[in-house]
């Protein structure tokens, strides 16, 4: 193991140097693999308070009609990594329940980072 850092380290010093010698850090222009996306997050509240747990969130890219999913967390946040493309999002709702606020669809590309796409749920009165 000890061996093994050691040759980590002595391989990374030697990519500095090189990096240095030639005026900067090596840096990875080459072409990436396809598929990778972004992600997605936001969060899931009833009438702008209380957070919601547990709701299932539905990204769905309108092209292909591909879906993928995500459960809110306790503090009522969900995140989630997608390929490209035009997303449009759904929540679970339960009875009772309708949609006060929803995002609108999202272009995701490459590394991008789409926050703010919240949910604000409205309980009908009891």
């Amino acid at each position: 193991m000890r061996l093994r850092a050691l040759a980590t380290a002595g391989v990374l010093a030697a990519t500095l140097a090189c990096g240095a010698r030639h005026g900067g850090p090596v840096l990875d222009r080459g072409a990436k693999p396809e598929g990778i996306g972004g992600t997605i997050a936001g969060t899931v509240t009833a009438d702008a308070v209380q957070s919601l747990s547990g709701r299932k969130v539905t990204a769905i890219e309108e092209s292909s009609g591909a879906r993928i999913e995500a459960s809110t967390a306790t503090n009522g946040g969900y995140t989630m990594k997608v390929p490209p493309g035009k997303y449009r999002l759904e929540v679970e709702l339960r009875p009772g329940e309708t949609l006060q606020k929803r995002p609108a669809a999202t272009q995701v590309n490459a590394s991008d980072l789409d926050a703010g796409l919240d949910f604000v749920v409205t309980r009908a009165a009891r």
